[in-house]
């Protein structure tokens, strides 16, 4: 049976995928796993109209193992991490569906140390969930529930203070908050900050997140950039644990300049441990081959962060990421936080007296990268064995084909039901070319 968990905890369609049942089930066995601890779980969620049901589903699910809960509202995934750390509690549990659209929704879910679960945590938790009978029934004696929104400063203050003593005054700044997580802080902490602030798609609308805006659309933000003549802007994903910047002429700064550019002043800086940058499969050639030809060493694992993380553990790494603007780094214990991302890039910015844009100028020339998705058929909710290796045939039978360097990645969305393929060569002719061609072979395997 495929497991419930994919590469960031439980995710899908509302109400197909992931129901109030299941978070009923999951709020369960979340808490009669941690029957011995008696301290209260902690839990937030985006702007999704399914967020509220999933999270009165999981309330009492935890009342019905006898857990205390305590409900901070729409807050940025980062907080949740950070809350259960700072107030030494039991875990904590994150309702979203990151960057995927307004019809999906997660449940993210964090130990007592903010850390996503493990592989072994997880099978732990869907082995219990999948013994429960069908016919549980919520129990109503131990309805413990406070909310605390005012929790949610607590963090706000961390991020300020992450500034140190640089302020972003004079600095012109646009947010787009997505109608997502981030719209509940981050237009008060970088206002706090000194910076000239201006935020667009700023309603906490659960019914637009991520909907052509955000960090996967990237157009409504160079658009305000230019129309407000600002310095540089950030936009976010709907739970805010992401970010991709833009600067004053409408270049992107997404999560692997963002490694490069942090990672080379923390190397100047001698505080880059090995000079050591963990990233993943989909990061450009580009900055693996400018990152080592500066000294750095480079490693790779597959997609999502708690493989980054896992890599970072192993090496002793500082910091890490994704393209998609997922950063890790050690001064902030690993936590993917995309408002504290882009405070970091905003002070570096401000500190070296430069703009975005001669920043990133500095950064390394990208080889021309295509991701192209393809829908899994009806018929298929993953990709069994057989159709793995013919896809993998495919992939080498067409690098064989290709006498210059070419790099061909195709991987399953963990996610949504989606085929990605990334190509990439230092030619955008063979990209256009060789991504067509992988990925017309690959859908015909598909409908076989």
């Amino acid at each position: 049976m495929q497991s419930i968990f994919g590469t960031d905890g439980i995710r899908g369609k509302f109400d197909i995928e992931i129901s109030s049942s299941l978070a009923f089930k999951v709020g369960y066995a979340l808490g009669m796993t941690r029957i011995n601890d008696n301290r209260p779980i902690l839990i937030g969620r985006d702007t999704r109209l399914s967020g509220e049901l999933l999270l009165e589903a999981l309330k009492k699910g935890l009342n019905s193992a006898n857990k205390e809960i305590i409900d901070i509202g729409i807050c940025p995934t980062p907080a949740v991490s950070f809350l259960v750390k700072e107030l030494n509690l039991s875990c904590g549990i994150m309702i979203s569906a990151s960057h995927n659209p307004p019809e999906y929704n997660g449940i993210k879910i964090f130990d007592q140390f903010g850390k996503k679960l493990n592989k072994g945590e997880e099978t732990i938790l869907e082995e219990y969930i999948k013994s429960l009978n069908k016919e549980i029934h919520a129990n109503q004696y131990s309805m413990r529930n406070r909310v605390q929104l005012e929790l949610l400063d607590l963090y706000e203050n961390q991020l300020i203070k992450s500034a140190g003593n640089t302020n972003l005054t004079g600095m012109k700044i646009i947010l787009d908050t997505c109608h997502g997580s981030a719209t509940s802080c981050a237009e008060n902490i970088f206002r706090k900050l000194g910076a000239n602030i201006k935020v667009i798609n700023s309603t906490a609308d659960g019914s637009k997140i991520n909907v052509k805006c955000g960090s996967t659309d990237l157009k409504p933000l160079k658009k305000a950039i230019r129309e407000y003549d600002a310095d540089m802007g950030f936009s976010f994903d709907g739970d805010a644990d992401r970010v991709i910047g833009v600067d004053s002429l409408g270049n992107i700064l997404d999560g692997d300049h963002i490694l490069f550019l942090w990672g080379r002043e923390l190397m100047n800086e001698k505080n880059l441990n090995k000079n050591i940058l963990i990233t993943t499969e989909m990061a450009n050639l580009g900055f693996e081959n400018c990152w080592k030809d500066i000294g750095g060493i480079f490693y790779r694992t597959s997609v999502g962060d708690k493989f980054i993380y896992e890599e970072i553990q192993k090496r002793k790494s500082d910091l890490g990421g994704e393209q998609s603007g997922h950063i890790l780094s050690k001064f902030n214990d690993y936590c993917g936080d995309g408002i504290f991302t882009a405070i970091q890039i905003s002070k570096y910015c401000k500190n070296k007296g430069i703009s975005l844009n001669t920043w990133l100028k500095s950064s390394f020339s990208a080889f021309p990268q295509t991701l192209t998705n393809i829908s899994l058929p009806n018929n298929l909710k993953n990709l069994n064995e057989v159709l793995k290796n013919k896809i993998n045939s495919s992939v080498e039978k067409k690098l064989e084909e290709i006498a210059e360097p070419c790099r061909i990645y195709v991987r399953e969305s963990g996610t949504e039901p989606l085929v990605r393929i990334l190509v990439e060569a230092e030619h955008k002719k063979l990209v256009d070319s060789c991504s067509m061609e992988i990925t017309r072979d690959i859908e015909t395997i598909l409908l076989k």
